[in-house]
Parts: structure tokens; C-alpha cells; sequence
């Protein structure tokens, strides 16, 4: 379905083509961009879809936690196992911490804040925050050789309960991988976050940086030797919550990738020139989100090819190609389905994982064709890196408000937005407003209740609405209704870079 573009917005475009798409994060453009043709206040929104993370925090929070209705939880995590797993993420509305979701978060914010980090001012200190979270935790999980703590709490016991974090009394049972029992993908995918968290804190903190990036390499040989996949020996754990659909390969070859940008050392180059086709370097799976890795690794590698002048991963620019002409609507190769109001819609339950995904690796690949004087080339149809930027800002607009219920996907942006979010912590009263105990089943009343959540989540991006732009609001919706890390993750970068843009940062 093509993207249809009102006669205002299109004229909008055609104005703003020449001057405000050059930007891709170089000071010298400033001053031809123009705030008043922003639509939406980009700078609000970053400011906000960073503040959702503090939300999401498990564990100790500190002095200066500002969603303040939120209080400390999990803080005897791990203790089943003898092992300290205090801290990190809860990834959704729910209580479990599932790390291979929250690995994907964690390398996904770092790459906003190592492609736009330097337009985000003031808030590049929470994005710095917000990583950080993750990768203590994660520091932890890899703590002991050849072993990695996946999950704690058990993700049927804790949906059987409603309650708040502060009060769970369900299993905070501790799951992992090993050698005997490995998991390839969630292994990658934390040596992703943690080499690509190096690079956010190589200047500010160098001792930190390094013992990311030591981890990384630790964590990724472990990844790459005893291969597997986590949903088999993990199967009723992880599955059907986080199972890894797409297999351990594209997590290989993503982990060989980020290793190789934040180290510099020719054996992760080899070993992507090795393994690459093997590990489905160019297969045409356009969709890139905690699972999927292939699309995000082809553009990461087409940047060293671009950029960096690596000829060896010619091919990457190529396979890259193919992933954004199928987003292109009316190109040859166009794939990509839009609901009647512009949506990129991949499926039903949490589409707006992929809108953000998305968005951001057109912003970013954008910024690559930019720095290598180039374009994209879909069957005889020429998309300049402008085409691409307005596809994802059309993407975020819809996102914060531009869509036929005039509703933003954004809690808290806006003055129209989800009320009924399917999130425990959220939809009950606050420890501050109700300090008693909620039992594990009397939640349920909460849930089911048509009450505005009483604890508004700032920031969260909820799954979003159907196909045909429909949005019930309802709280039992969890497709629909549900905020993850791995909505907000990609988004961060993408709203930096449109805030600089409109001269708002």
C-alpha cells in the first residue's frame, strides 16, 4: 500500500527537501533550518522517551530517579542462584527480567548515542544513564566464564499475578546458558551491547570502556564456540515470550560486527569476510528487531565499506540496498505494507518496534550515503539519503500524533494519548498512594478496570495501533497497549537527530 501524503504534508516535504534533511548532525547547517515547520516538539519527545527507561529500572534506584512513583524492587535477584542480579531492566509490563530483549535494548541505544550522541546536549547524560543501567547488570550476568544469566523470574508464575514490581512475590527463579546448555544468540547479542556500549563510554570513562569491551570479546568467543540456541535448552522458559524465531547467525554476525567497529582488530573483519554468507549476510529478511539482526548488521558493515573504505564488505552496501528499497513505496522492489494512514505495519503484535527500528536505520544509513557522496539505487529509481529521512520523520510524526485518531503512541506527549496501558507498575496505585501489599490476584480488578492508569509511564512507546490505524486503548491489550525497551531503544537516536534538525537542541 502506498503511503499517501496529504497535499500540506507533501508541500511541506518539497520545502524542506533542500535545507533541513542536509543536517545529518554537521553544525555548519544550522542555520537554514527553520523550527517553525516542525510539526511535533522532537526535543519534548527525546527528553521523554528517555525518562521511560528510569521506569522500567529494576533494583536499587538511586537519589536523582525522577519517575518517582516508582521504588526499589528485585533486590535479592539472583540470591537463588548465589549470584548478585540485582539491577537492569524489566522489558515490558511485566516483572521478569529477560536478557536477551534487554541485550538488544542496551546495543540499540548506544548506537543512537554513537550516531547522534553529539546533537543531544543535555540529555546525552540520561541516554549515558539509561545504557549504563543495562550494561551493570550486564557486567554481572557475564561475571564467570563461560556462563550467562538470561532471565530471572519466571515469566508464567508472573503473569498468573498483576502486581507491582515493588511487590512481587512470584519465583525470582535465575536461568542461563553455558557450555553444556549454550545460547548463541542471547550470548552475541550481549557481546553486541557490550562492545557498542564501549564506544558510547570510551572518552567519558575510559576504565569502564574497557572492561565493556574486554567482556565483549570474553563473552562473544563463548558465543562463537559452543553454538546452539538458547530456545532449545531454555524452550519452556523463553519460549513463547523471547524464543529467537530468526536463529543464532544473524546474532553472530551482529556481534562480529559491532566487536569488529569497536575494536579495530582485523580477526573480527576475517571472521564477518569468513562467516558472513554462511550466517545469512544476504538473506532477504527485511524486518529488524530483537530477534532479527541481519538488516541492522548490513548497515552497520556497509559503513565501514562506505566510510571507512573497507572494500572487503563491498557487498554489505548492496544488501543494505535491498532492505531500504523495500521500504520505498512504488520502487521495484517495494515490499513493505502501510496501513491507510502511512504506518509502516509488519504485524500485529507490537508493530511499533518496527516503526522505531526502522525509522532509525534510515536515519542512520542516511547519515552513511551522506559521508560517502552517494545514493540508493532501486531498480533504475535513484533514493537520495533526503528520500530516506523524510520516509522515518513521516514514520516518527505518525508515531507522536500525525495519524488519523490524532492519538501519540507516546505516554505522556501530546494531549492525546494511550490511557490504559497494559503495564502493572503503571495501572496500580503507587507505594506513595497505596503503601499496603497488593495480593497477586486482587491486581486483576486493576487490570480490568477502565480507570486511566493512575502512574503515568512518560515516554513509553506502546505496541500501536491495527492495520487500519484502530486503537482500542484497552489495558488487556497487550499487543496493542504494551510498551517495551525495545520500542523506545531505537527511537532515541532518531528523535536527537530530528530536535537538531529543527534547531530545538
Amino acid at each position: 500500500m502506498a503511503m499517501a501524503l496529504s497535499s500540506s504534508s507533501f508541500t511541506l516535504v518539497i520545502l524542506l527537501s533542500t535545507s533541513l534533511f542536509l543536517c545529518n548532525g554537521f553544525p555548519f547547517h544550522h542555520q537554514h533550518h527553520n523550527p517553525r515547520f516542525a510539526s511535533h516538539n522532537y526535543r519534548e519527545a527525546l527528553t521523554k522517551s528517555i525518562l521511560f527507561f528510569e521506569g522500567q529500572r529494576s533494583g536499587k534506584l538511586p537519589p536523582n530517579q525522577r519517575l518517582t512513583w516508582r521504588r526499589d524492587s528485585g533486590l535479592s535477584d539472583g540470591s537463588a542462584m548465589r549470584v548478585d542480579l540485582v539491577g537492569g531492566y524489566y522489558d515490558a509490563g511485566d516483572n521478569v527480567k529477560f536478557g536477551f530483549p534487554m541485550a538488544f535494548t542496551t546495543t540499540m541505544l548506544s548506537w543512537g548515542v554513537i550516531e547522534f550522541g553529539g546533537l543531544m546536549k543535555d540529555e546525552l547524560q540520561n541516554a549515558k544513564e539509561a545504557i549504563r543501567w543495562a550494561t551493570d547488570y550486564l557486567l554481572k550476568a557475564t561475571a564467570h566464564p563461560d556462563t550467562i544469566y538470561v532471565q530471572v523470574g519466571e515469566a508464567n508464575q508472573d503473569h498468573a499475578c498483576w502486581e507491582r514490581p515493588e511487590d512481587m512475590d512470584t519465583p525470582r527463579s535465575v536461568f542461563k546458558i553455558d557450555k553444556n546448555n549454550p545460547g548463541s544468540e542471547v550470548a552475541a547479542e550481549t557481546a553486541a551491547a557490550l562492545a557498542a556500549a564501549s564506544l558510547v563510554f570510551r572518552r567519558s570513562d575510559p576504565t569502564y570502556s574497557k572492561l565493556l569491551i574486554r567482556r565483549a570479546i570474553r563473552v562473544f568467543q563463548f558465543a562463537d564456540k559452543y553454538r546452539g540456541a538458547y530456545s532449545n535448552g531454555l524452550r519452556k522458559i523463553v519460549c513463547p515470550f523471547y524464543c529467537s524465531y530468526s536463529g543464532y547467525e544473524d546474532e553472530l554476525l551482529w556481534g562480529a560486527a559491532w566487536l569488529h567497529k569497536a575494536t579495530k582488530n582485523p580477526t573480527y573483519l576475517n571472521y564477518i569476510q569468513v562467516n558472513g554468507q554462511t550466517l545469512g549476510a544476504a538473506e532477504f529478511d527485511n524486518t529488524f528487531g530483537w530477534d532479527n539482526k541481519h538488516v541492522g548488521a548490513r548497515i552497520l558493515l556497509s559503513k565501514a565499506f562506505l566510510v571507512q573504505k573497507v572494500q572487503s564488505l563491498h557487498d554489505y552496501k548492496g544488501h543494505a540496498d535491498n532492505f531500504i528499497c523495500s521500504l520505498i513505496p512504488g520502487a521495484p522492489f517495494s515490499s513493505a505494507r502501510y496501513t491507510p494512514g502511512g504506518l509502516l505495519f509488519k504485524m500485529s503484535d507490537s508493530n511499533m518496534q518496527y516503526v522505531t527500528s526502522t525509522s532509525f536505520l534510515l536515519l542512520t544509513y542516511a547519515k552513511y550515503l551522506t559521508s560517502a557522496h552517494t545514493i540508493v539505487n532501486c531498480g533504475g529509481t535513484a533514493v537520495t539519503p533526503n528520500r530516506l529521512r523524510s520516509i522515518a520523520k513521516k514514520q516518527v510524526d505518525y508515531l507522536l500524533g500525525d495519524n488519523p485518531l490524532k492519538m501519540s503512541y507516546m505516554v505522556g506527549y501530546g494531549p492525546r494519548y494511550p490511557q490504559r496501558i497494559h503495564h502493572r507498575g503503571s495501572s496500580l496505585p503507587s507505594i506513595g498512594v497505596h503503601p499496603a501489599k497488593i495480593q497477586c490476584s486482587s491486581g486483576f480488578s486493576f487490570m480490568h478496570s477502565q480507570s486511566p492508569n493512575p502512574n503515568i509511564l512518560v515516554g513509553a512507546i506502546v505496541g500501536g495501533p491495527d492495520q487500519n490505524d484502530r486503537f482500542p486503548d484497552q489495558r488487556p491489550d497487550y499487543e496493542q497497549s504494551e510498551p517495551a525497551t525495545y520500542m523506545n531503544a531505537p527511537l532515541v537516536g532518531s528523535l536527537a537527530y530530528l530536535a537538531h534538525s529543527f534547531s530545538q537542541l
